[in-house]
């Protein structure tokens, strides 16, 4: 298994490694990853490993078996043999804007409070699909208060429960197209807010910004039709 450095600490930019496996498409397997793997509608992280005889450009991140992370070299080139030791080097200011987006479309969830069928994320946008029969009529007004939430500043942090306790609240799974990964015991909850002040909670394994404030104001596209009772909502980075 690979160690998730990027969930242990969403910030983290670089740290050592050790390779682990190649694999027989050319992927890279470390023993610990600060690259976030492609899931949950999360892009793969991309960066750059250094080692004392060469260095690589890593064009995105992919799953494994086994609870393995897989770095994706740009381009087909010599590859650091098992065992070697490596610095990763994250592409931060992409992952950053994946992380605004990805907590902002948790926002946009709480404002629009229908079940979630669909989402995607980017760096400079994101969209969640929706079971929504009409069209909101005032879209300006959802953006006004997807914009209040952003600007209370609220702390974003994690929790975990069991498979059970998840199974026993099924209202925590907002999304109908993607389940939260069980089987392992325990599932990572994403809290926004705390207290009385409490706006989200729902079952994430992406990264997030620590505070809302960070996502900064954002816009709201066109809604769109996607099907009889399915509506796109795209989010734009301000």
């Amino acid at each position: 298994m690979t160690e998730p450095l990027y969930r242990q600490d969403a910030y983290l930019r670089s740290a050592p490694a050790r390779v682990l496996a190649l694999t027989p498409e050319g992927g890279i397997v470390p023993d610990r990853s600060v690259f976030y793997p492609t899931g949950g509608g999360q892009p793969g992280d991309a960066g750059h490993l250094r080692w004392d005889c060469g260095q690589i450009d890593i064009a995105t991140t992919i799953k494994g078996e086994d609870g393995s992370v897989v770095l994706i070299p740009a381009e087909p080139q010599p590859l650091p043999p098992p065992g070697t030791e490596i610095l990763q080097d994250l592409a931060w200011e992409r992952r950053h804007r994946h992380m605004r987006v990805h907590t902002a479309l948790h926002l946009l969830s709480v404002v629009i409070p229908l079940p979630v069928t669909g989402g995607q994320i980017g760096a400079e946008k994101g969209r969640l699909d929706f079971d929504m029969p009409e069209a909101p009529g005032d879209l300006a007004a959802l953006e006004a208060a997807l914009n209040a939430l952003i600007a209370r500043d609220l702390p974003v942090t994690e929790d975990w429960i069991t498979d059970d306790e998840l199974a026993a609240r099924p209202a925590l799974v907002k999304t109908m197209s993607v389940r939260p990964p069980v089987g392992q015991g325990r599932v990572r909850l994403i809290r926004i807010g705390a207290g009385a002040d409490q706006v989200d909670l729902q079952p994430c394994g992406g990264t997030h910004v620590a505070r809302t404030g960070e996502i900064g104001t954002v816009r709201l596209g066109k809604i769109e039709k996607k099907g009889r009772q399915n509506r796109r909502v795209t989010l734009l980075l301000g």
